[in-house]
């Protein structure tokens, strides 16, 4: 999902260094400065989780099913098929598109081209396009198409902006850049934090969208026992409880494991990532679809696991929270994540286009749970549409849906016995119920969002 890179020095988090591009929304004021520094923690520099996962590439345009298999061995996807598989059509018939709505996606260095991006994507689906609200948050440099880092970060923002056009089509999306700066250890998850706390405090935003993260191990403190060091960068999730705006999290592609510091092993045992293991974050994990081309399941998902597979484990940092006290002879006494899955399979991967490195425009096949985050931030703006307000933290509705053990919640468990083992730990199995692998499960939207719509009205 990422790769965590650590300076073993607490930095204040800098004050003051909001910079609002002309295309922000209006709901935020210009030339506004950040009130006061976020606590002392240390600078972690967080890496897209869509790295490693773009393994297809077609400049003349998205290829049917049979063609990626016979070209790559592998099934690509575009947004009608899902569209097909989830149920989403007749939301849009019946006007839940996410209109009003508005996701927040944050992404360090953002994208050049993602509005004509965007428009490409639109086009070649039928989809109407909308215009991407983009917020510079720092002094972001300019972008380099032969800087790693930023190529990195512009894959990911293009796959968060589509997907979740792809799922709320009439929903607002804001982009917010994060700078980060060339130089180790000065960069990374103090910033990304400070800004989601603007936007917050600033009332932009109904569900922010996460494609990132850290191991819990890689934290300074952690091997002592002392995890300050991450309950000091909470401070958005906190400010996002109290205004009632939904916070989603990738629960990463290493299974049960994840990278170590260096951002080149993995961890040989069990271990989790945060933000996505955090109690006021809903963790998304992946699973693999099964479509024809009409977008017809030929067989139930199943745990994403090729070229990376679903994150999922106990957090080793916080301890179960009440909401999963129906799911505790899983999870014992400790966070367990994910809570819901979508596509990630990069077998069965999402066709994006880019035109951001001027050597590779056109279209690719991707994957990861950073897909299926914003494919899940769409269905929580599907949701507030539904039910006429934000949902807020929607853990608690989740678990309760869940508890219900009824198809009419819309919760589709995934228990065909896959798993999420990778790298040589073992993972966790689908199995009845929640697991976790793909947690909860997955959806059938149609049923999904009017019940979570319902359920977040108590």
């Amino acid at each position: 999902m990422h790769i965590p890179r650590l300076r073993m020095r607490a930095l204040g988090a800098a004050a003051g260094t909001a910079a609002l591009v002309a295309t922000a929304t209006a709901a935020l004021p210009t030339g506004t400065a950040v009130a006061s520094a976020a606590p002392a923690v240390p600078h972690t520099k967080a890496v897209p989780a869509v790295a490693g996962h773009l393994l297809a590439h077609s400049e003349g345009g998205p290829l049917s099913i049979e063609e990626c298999r016979a070209k790559w061995k592998i099934a690509c996807y575009n947004p009608l098929q899902y569209r097909k598989a989830y149920q989403l059509d007749p939301l849009y018939k019946a006007g839940i598109t996410g209109k009003g709505r508005t996701v927040v996606i944050v992404d360090s260095f953002g994208s050049p081209t993602i509005q004509h991006d965007l428009d490409v994507y639109s086009k070649q689906f039928g989809i109407p396009s909308t215009q991407v609200q983009v917020v510079k948050w720092g002094n972001v440099p300019a972008f380099d198409p032969k800087n790693s880092d930023m190529t990195g970060w512009a894959g990911e923002t293009t796959l968060d902006v589509e997907m979740a056009h792809a799922v709320a089509p009439d929903a607002k999306i804001v982009l917010v850049e994060t700078a980060v700066a060339e130089t180790e250890g000065t960069t990374g998850l103090p910033e990304m934090m400070d800004a989601e706390k603007f936007m917050i405090d600033h009332g932009v935003g109904d569900v922010i969208s996460q494609s990132f993260g850290a191991t819990e191990n890689t934290f300074p403190g952690f091997d002592k026992g002392d995890f300050s060091s991450i309950k000091n960068l909470r401070y958005a999730f906190k400010a996002a409880a109290r205004k009632n705006v939904t916070v989603l999290a990738s629960s990463g592609d290493g299974g049960a494991t994840d990278n170590t510091a260096d951002g080149k092993g993995y961890y040989k045992e069990r271990v989790n990532s945060w933000p996505s293991s955090d109690p006021l974050v809903t963790s998304i994990g992946g699973t693999q679809l099964h479509l024809n081309d009409a977008g017809e399941r030929t067989a139930p998902e199943s745990v994403y696991n090729d070229n990376g597979a679903g994150g999922g484990g106990q957090s080793h940092v916080f301890t179960r929270p009440r909401y999963q006290n129906v799911v505790k002879n899983v999870v014992g006494d400790r966070r367990g994540t994910p809570d819901i899955s979508m596509a990630a399979a990069v077998n069965g991967g999402a066709w994006i286009y880019s035109s951001y490195d001027p050597t590779a425009v056109g279209w690719d096949v991707t994957g990861g749970t950073s897909e299926a985050a914003p494919l899940f931030s769409g269905i929580v703006a599907l949701a507030d549409q539904a039910a006429g307000h934000r949902l807020g933290n929607i853990n608690e509705a989740l678990y309760s849906l869940y508890a219900c053990h009824s198809p009419a919640t819309g919760i589709v468990d995934v228990n065909d016995g896959t798993d999420n083992s990778y790298q040589g730990v073992e993972g966790y199995k689908a199995v009845d119920g929640y697991d976790m692998a793909t947690g909860v499960g997955t959806i059938d939207a149609l049923r999904f969002v009017k019940a979570l719509a319902r359920e977040g009205r108590h």
